[in-house]
Formats: C-alpha cells, structure tokens, sequence
C-alpha cells in the first residue's frame, strides 16, 4: 500500500528538490564571490597605492605633483568611465564588460610593474582605472540577478558595502608588506595575478545578464563629463607649477566650466542620459551623493598624504607603515559590519551623520598627534576613530541613494554613488595636494630665506624635497663636511619637513572640517525609514 500511494516517488521528488535547492544556492554563493572579489580588486586599489609613494620617489624620482598622478590617475580614469561603462554593461552583457574590464587592469597592472620612469607608471595606472571602470558598476547590479528573494539580497548588499570599505582599509597595509617583502613593483604584480585568478573564476562562475531593451548610449553626455573633468583635474595639478592665474591654467578650467553647464543641458534634454541630472532635486539621492564625494576627499588625505609624511619626515618602514594603518583598518571592518543592522532599524539619516561626525573628529585628531615622531602610540587612536566614522559612512550611502530612486534605475543610482567617491578621491588629491605641494615651495622658500640660505640655492633644496631625496642629499653632504656645515643642513632638513607638515596640517584641517559640515548635510538629507526597503529597489 505504502508503494502503491507513491510516497516513495513523492520523498524522491522532495528530496531531488532540496538537492537542487542546495546547488542553486552554492552557485549564487559562488558566483557572489566573484562579484566581491572584483569589487575587493578595484577598490583596494584606490589606497594601495599610498605604500609605494616613497619607493617611488627614490627609485623613479618622482616630484610630488607626479606621486598626485600615480593616485589621482586611476582615481580619475574610473570615475570618468564608470557612467558609460555601466551602460555598456546593460547594453551588452554586464558579465562580457566586467571581464574586459579585468583584463584591461591586469594589463595596466603590467605596465606598472615594468614601469621605468614616472610617466610610465602613471600611464599604467590611468590603464588600470579603465579596466577598473569597465568590472566594477556591474557588482552592485548583477547582485539583483544572483539573489532574486529580498532577504538574501539585502545581506549580500550589506556583504557589498562591508567588502569595499575593507579593500580601502586594507589597501596601506597590505601594499606595506608587499613593499617590505620585495620593492614597490610587487604591488603591481599582486594586482596582475590577483586579477588573473579572478577573471578565471568570475568566466567560470558568473552568469551572463543584459536588459531586454537596449537603450541608446549616451555618447554627448560621455563626452562632456569626461572633458569636464579631465580638464579641470589636470588643471588643478598642473597649477602648482604653472602657477593657477596663468593663461593655459585658466583657460583649461573655463573650457572645463563650460564643458560642465553643457553637460547638465544635454542630460536635461536627451531621452535615455547617462545621469539623470533630475535626480539633484531629490533631496535623499543628492544628499548622499554630496557625502559620497566628500567623505572620499576627506579620507584621501589620510591614505595619500599621511601616508606620505610617515614616509618621509617619520621615516617609517613600510612594514611600520602598515601597522600604524592597521587601528583605521579595525575601525573601518568593524564599524561596517555592525552599521548595516543599525541602518536596517532606523534609516540612514542618524548613522550617516555619525558617521560623518566621528570621521571628522578622527581626521582633525589625527592633524593634532601627527608629528616627525608619529607612531602607532601617538596616532593610532586618532586614525581608529577616524576608520570607525568612514565604516559607518560606507553603508548608508548607498542605502540612500537606493531607496531614493526607481527601481528601474537603481544601477544608475549605484554607479552615480560610486562616481561621485572616485572623484572625491581624485578630487581630494588634486586639491589637497595643491595646498601641501604649494607649502613645499612657498613656506619652505620663506624658511629657507629665515635661516639665511642663498636665492641660488633654494630651488636646488626645494627640487630635492618634492622628489624625496632630501635626507639622502644631506646624509651625503653631511659625511663630508664641517661640524658648521653640518649644522646648517640640519637647518634645511628642519625647514623642509617643517613646511611639509604645515601643508599636511591645512589639508587634514580642511578634510575634517569638511566632514563637520557633511554630518550637518546628513542630518537634513538622510531617510528614516527602514532600509530593508533596499533589498526591494536594488
């Protein structure tokens, strides 16, 4: 009787269900993996590249303004692309893009390592934010298609923005023991055999997913934002040795200007923009998009310029370079893991602001402890705060901006968040590094005058401080001259690096204020509603 009713067909059945359950489940996973372990690529890479600066500097002899490149070049190749590649990505098949974009990184991660000259090593950078731009838009969107049911899918979001707040905690410290262990060029191999296992897994793991429609690429929009900011970027560095009221200065950043206003028209107008410029007067979505781009600025001035000047002035090793970074990267892993519970119970608005408030504090804490003898014990509590408030910000950004915006465009929304970080970050770099690289020569030229140091020689010693090369010029004069001469050189050593740290001093300065105001930003522009609504829009 019991084989004549069909139960055991019936458990087969059930049984053969669970099975296939279980394996749909796995491959979700697996290809989730391969999601975070791009996004962990792409994003590791924005800071990994602050362990090399100093090595950079002495075996390339790279002045300041060109170290801004080695950063500020991938930082801005990826936010200028990010929009169009991301639509490509709809278009075409967002799996084909990312793996293109993949190989396109290891490529430039070649180019970098074989580098031979600083221009060399930027162009390898600018190639690797090309393919950077090309993988990464698709890891949010692709994350709807791999977890279809909500609860799973808001997990993984929370997996998503947890990942990519620790790829840049990570970044100092993982590229300080790389250096330790081999040279700078280590980095850039890490970076190329890191992303050769990972286009093999992601071709093997991922599934193919592209809009039923395809929709017009919006090749004018491309343009214009891509000139906009590429002129206006160049323009900010090139004006530390131009000098920002000359001609060719001032006429890049009006054709930038101009380039700009265009751009916002054309988007106002065309049917399908790459930006939906409409978006500004949602409160919300703006909000977040302000804070996404100022909380990036913001944290550059520690992974670039901190970074630098514990190099340089500190003379820390890149093995001490990693572990003073190691409190920021604790505060930032920690802070995300436990945000995404607390964003889920009361909205965005009051960690956003918290966030923003307690990375503020962090970064001006930072600007008061940091010194020409600063260590773990003396700025490790400053950047830990500083990484506890940038781990809360990294969640409720992307909260917002998704239960702000249509479903419909919710990769829209996402890349738009994401452009808007890369180019605090290249932004940040730009700016910041006008005002430290300006004290490097005015401040240092007035020091230089105050301690009696001849017009004739004052550029000599400020060309050996922008290429880092000043203690190996004096330890090399030093051994062979007077205890008189001597003294004097410890005088300009003294200058330089007093002039460095009144430069580092304003940038941290102004980066901490910035994230004062933000928080204020934040309070009047963050959701409280809940945002398990997220899982919905994403």
């Amino acid at each position: 009787m019991y084989e004549q009713n069909g139960s055991p067909s019936l458990m087969s059945q059930t049984l053969q269900d669970r099975r296939t359950s279980i394996a749909d489940h796995l491959k979700a996973h697996f290809s989730f993996a391969s999601l975070l372990a791009i996004l962990f690529l792409t994003f590791l890479d924005n800071t990994i590249a602050s362990a090399v600066l100093t090595s950079v500097q002495a075996k390339l002899h790279a002045g300041v303004t060109q170290l801004q490149w080695v950063v500020g070049g991938y930082a801005l190749a990826f936010a200028s692309l990010m929009l169009i590649c991301g639509s490509l990505g709809d278009n075409f098949g967002r799996k084909k893009v990312m793996l293109i974009g993949v190989v396109i990184f290891c490529g430039g991660s070649l180019v970098s390592a074989f580098a031979g000259s600083p221009t060399e090593l930027i162009i390898g950078r600018v190639i690797m934010g090309v393919g950077a731009a090309g993988s990464e838009p698709s890891t949010l969107s692709m994350i709807r298609h791999i977890y279809p049911e909500k609860k799973a899918r808001a997990r993984a979001l929370g997996a998503w923005a947890a990942v990519s707040g620790l790829a840049l905690a990570l970044g100092p410290v993982v590229g300080g023991v790389l250096v330790g262990l081999w040279s700078w060029r280590a980095v850039f191999w890490f970076n190329f055999i890191f992303g050769a296992v990972v286009l093999v897994v992601a071709a093997i793991a991922l599934p193919e997913s592209v809009n039923d429609i395809r929709r017009r690429i919006d090749g004018y929009g491309f343009v214009l934002a891509t000139t906009a900011l590429g002129l206006a970027t160049f323009a900010t560095i090139s004006g530390e040795t131009w000098g920002y009221y000359s001609d060719g200065v001032l006429t890049l950043y009006s054709i930038a200007g101009l380039s700009f206003i265009i751009y916002f028209i054309v988007e106002s107008k065309t049917k399908y923009p790459m930006l939906n410029v409409r978006w500004v007067r949602n409160r919300a979505f703006a909000g977040s998009t302000t804070i996404a781009f100022t909380s990036y600025f913001a944290i550059f001035s520690i992974f670039f310029f901190v970074a630098l000047y514990l190099e340089v002035v500190a003379s820390v090793g890149p093995y001490t370079l990693a572990l003073d970074f190691l409190p920021m990267l604790a505060g930032m892993v920690i802070a995300s893991l436990f945000t995404g519970r607390w964003v889920g119970r009361v909205g965005s608005r009051v960690p956003m602001t918290v966030g923003c408030l307690l990375a503020g504090v962090g970064v001006l804490l930072t600007d008061k402890f940091i010194s020409p003898h600063a260590g773990l014990g003396s700025i490790g509590f400053a950047m830990g705060v500083a990484g506890v408030g940038f781990g809360i910000i990294v969640v409720p950004i992307n909260a917002t901006a998704l239960i702000s915006i249509p479903a419909a465009n919710s990769g829209m929304a996402a890349s738009t968040i994401n452009t808007s970080r890369e180019l605090g970050a290249v932004t940040g770099v730009a700016i910041l590094g006008s005002i430290v690289n300006g004290q490097l020569t005015v401040n240092l030229t007035h020091r230089l005058a105050q301690i009696g140091i001849p017009p004739s020689y004052r550029q000599i010693i400020i060309n050996a401080v922008i290429t880092g090369n000043v203690n190996s010029q004096a330890q090399k004069v030093s051994g062979q001259s007077s205890a008189g001469v001597r003294a004097i050189i410890k005088k300009v050593v003294a200058a330089a690096f007093g002039a460095f740290t009144h430069g580092l001093n304003i940038a941290l300065s102004v980066s901490g204020l910035l994230l004062l105001v933000s928080g204020g930003i934040a309070y009047f522009t963050g959701t409280a509603e809940r945002n398990s609504m997220v899982a919905d829009e994403a």
